[in-house]
């Protein structure tokens, strides 16, 4: 009797830890979303400022070659939901920090000094790549692609044909804009991953160089699936992304003959 008793309290003491990591996983989420819904409803009064600097590659565009630069909306519920997609996507942006420092504070506690001051720079380039890769998106690959989208306008006069003019709505643009800056900005996290899966002993530069061909491949579809399908930004994105992989073999290159110098390091004072 005294020995089932003592199997039941061990089972419970073992259970015990993962109940805690249960509990703090579970508090860490609740601050995560209630950090996302204040942001969202603080960035929602800023949200038409937001759209105004959105809209700015498309607008100049249109005033150029229309001599208007005026946006519409088709449904009357539109104009609001439009305004919640900027609040909801800019929340988490702002959130985002603090969304990052909760899952530090998480993961942390289980790893060693070394492995914590290893993953910090990890830490720290992911979301400057982000912002590089949205900035990029923006920037240069948003002109291009509403250059030549609205190359295929004509007027009516122009060797007779029918006059052909974009009227955008805000919701089309907004969806577009939004999912280039998203494929750029996570497009651009490629060698913050392959040098994390690197360090730990996952992939290395060899099989990075071995798959190269199909990683073409798997590059040339992502590129046509998040993109519109149009040439030059499937070109644009396949060539950043392809180099992103380039650079990350160099990166796993690096990780693995510091790696090596440790080791030898070791040998060396046994």
């Amino acid at each position: 009797m005294k020995k089932d008793q003592d199997k039941l309290d061990d089972i419970g003491s073992s259970n015990a830890p993962l109940v805690e990591h249960l509990s703090e996983l579970r508090s860490r989420l609740i601050y995560c979303v209630l950090a996302f819904l204040l942001c969202m409803i603080c960035v929602f009064p800023f949200s038409k400022y937001i759209f105004n600097f959105l809209a700015i590659p498309i607008t100049t565009l249109l005033t150029l070659k229309n001599d208007t630069s005026d946006l519409i909306f088709t449904g009357l519920q539109q104009g609001f939901m439009v305004n919640v997609k900027i609040s909801f996507f800019g929340g988490f942006i702002v959130s985002f920090p603090f969304i990052s420092f909760q899952i530090w504070r998480f993961i942390a506690p289980g790893l060693y000094k070394q492995e914590k001051l290893a993953f910090l720079p990890f830490l720290i380039a992911s979301p400057v790549l982000f912002t590089v890769g949205a900035a990029f998106a923006y920037y240069v690959v948003l002109p291009l692609a509403f250059n030549f989208f609205l190359s295929f306008q004509n007027t009516s006069d122009l060797n007779n044909l029918v006059g052909i003019k974009y009227l955008g709505t805000i919701n089309e643009y907004l969806s577009l804009t939004i999912r280039f800056i998203l494929a750029f900005g996570i497009c651009f996290q490629l060698p913050v991953l392959l040098t994390l899966m690197g360090k730990a002993g996952l992939v290395s530069s060899t099989s990075l160089i071995g798959i190269r061909k199909y990683a073409i491949v798997t590059i040339l579809v992502v590129a046509a699936v998040v993109t519109p399908p149009d040439v030059i930004t499937q070109i644009i994105l396949f060539s950043v992304v392809y180099s992103l992989y380039e650079v990350s073999i160099l990166l796993v290159k690096l990780v693995e003959k510091k790696n090596e110098e440790a080791i030898n390091k070791i040998n060396e004072n046994l």
